[in-house]
């Protein structure tokens, strides 16, 4: 296990969400999302032992030497406020947001994954990840993303000047997106690749809880009598959510407070 949530303090949760996708479609509906993120990290900090941010966070990301893709100052406040008064955030990469380096970790001190990990939490086993690229199928994706996980085709990118890298990044999240809303059939167990994931790795060692984003659905699917698969939606339309208080997980769907202005 890498990390160790067994003590988990009496009234403290562990949080997880994934597929903010903050910066999509425009800067005026992602502000919106970003209002209710930050809202809803507001609500939960005060019984918080961990929060996980499981990929996808931002609908494209690329750190330059010196400069970050503007925005999100409200939700990247909000973080380093969560880790500054000692409550750990954990961020996995996605397939969106998979080209970050030091800024996170440096910055905000923010724990940065980039693969699925495994976790006691409570008197339970986790294995959480993103999900993009597990289990069978999708050769095509798992081609490209060894191009864009390549040192050197990095390397290469970065001497683009940002308006343009950023650019033409931001134009194949786009149709990235639209892709995959149209291919997209809903949930099939018997074609699910992240669950034949799940399936696999449970056939080498014990997980009570599979947690994984990616797949735009909230999913909670027993993969057999002691095993669960748990897929944590999305916040582009359903703003989605997971916790856990150290016995039992539930999916959630956030509600606002705040009344409309």
């Amino acid at each position: 296990m890498n990390k160790d949530f067994s003590e988990l303090a009496e009234g403290k949760k562990i949080y997880f969400a994934s597929d903010f996708h903050l910066g999509a479609p425009n800067d005026q509906e992602s502000r919106l999302r970003e209002s209710k993120i930050v809202e809803w990290l507001d609500q939960i900090k005060e019984d918080a032992a961990a929060v996980f941010l499981v990929g996808d966070i931002f609908d494209f990301w690329f750190e330059y030497k010196y400069s970050i893709p503007k925005g999100f100052i409200r939700f990247l406040g909000r973080v380093a406020e969560l880790s500054d008064s000692g409550i750990p955030v954990i961020f996995y990469t996605g397939n969106h947001d998979m080209w970050m380096a030091d800024y996170f970790p440096v910055e905000l001190n923010v724990e940065l994954e980039r693969h699925p990990k495994d976790y006691q939490i409570g008197n339970k086993k986790f294995h959480i990840g993103h999900g993009d690229g597990l289990g069978p199928g999708d050769r095509t994706y798992k081609m490209l993303k060894k191009v864009f996980a390549n040192k050197f085709c990095q390397w290469l990118f970065h001497w683009l000047h940002p308006n343009l890298g950023m650019g033409l990044a931001k134009a194949w999240s786009r149709q990235s997106r639209a892709h995959n809303a149209e291919s997209d059939g809903g949930f099939d167990p018997e074609n699910e690749w992240i669950m034949s994931y799940c399936k696999s790795r449970e056939e080498e060692a014990h997980f009570d809880y599979y947690i994984f984003g990616h797949r735009h659905l909230p999913i909670d699917y027993q993969l057999n009598d002691e095993s669960r698969y748990i897929n944590l939606g999305e916040w582009v339309t359903q703003y989605n959510y997971g916790v856990f208080d150290g016995e039992h997980f539930e999916l959630k769907k956030f509600e606002s407070n705040k009344q409309p202005a």
